[in-house]
């Protein structure tokens, strides 16, 4: 795609937000497919829930500005999810594979985070304040996830913790 002007870029940047967020409910469910642990199950089944949300909040970003997504090579996501699939084929514990994967998952929300943030900030910029609620509460859905995880994160390294001094 030829980007002539800023709001060539926006769009640009809005439509490669819709695929990286249509890649990510895939590969968030897949990790939910692959853990053991019933927390972590539910906290990224309920992830892809929120994802499949922000996908329309997308959509309607699209319809306000009266465009259509635009079709993007985007690699990124696809070799962060090669990786992940490679990487925890070597996993053998349960509780490394649990750690892994939730370690992947936040990793992957800081990224669309980082999206958000310059989305809404461009939105505004553009004077489309319509879409920048719609994409500052993608933003906040992310955050929210992240510090989900952390917690989840600190809950099963203070259990292992627990579980060594017990011993």
């Amino acid at each position: 795609m030829s980007s002539k002007n800023p709001r060539d870029v926006f769009l640009m940047l809005l439509s490669n937000s819709r695929q990286n967020t249509e890649r990510t409910t895939g590969l968030l469910k897949e990790m939910g497919q692959l853990v053991q642990d019933p927390d972590v199950k539910e906290g990224l089944e309920s992830r892809v829930f929120v994802s499949e949300k922000i996908l329309s909040q997308i959509d309607q970003c699209f319809k306000i500005l009266g465009e259509q997504p635009v079709k993007l090579k985007g690699r990124v996501q696809a070799v962060f999810a090669e990786d992940f699939r490679d990487e925890l084929a070597e996993m053998e514990t349960p509780a490394a594979r649990r750690l892994f994967i939730l370690a992947k998952a936040s990793q992957l929300a800081y990224l669309r985070i980082a999206e958000f943030a310059v989305l809404t900030a461009a939105a505004d910029l553009s004077g489309h304040y319509g879409v920048g609620v719609l994409l500052e509460s993608c933003l906040a859905d992310t955050v929210a996830f992240t510090e989900r995880t952390r917690r989840l994160i600190r809950k099963h390294i203070e259990d292992k913790v627990a579980e060594k001094r017990a011993a």
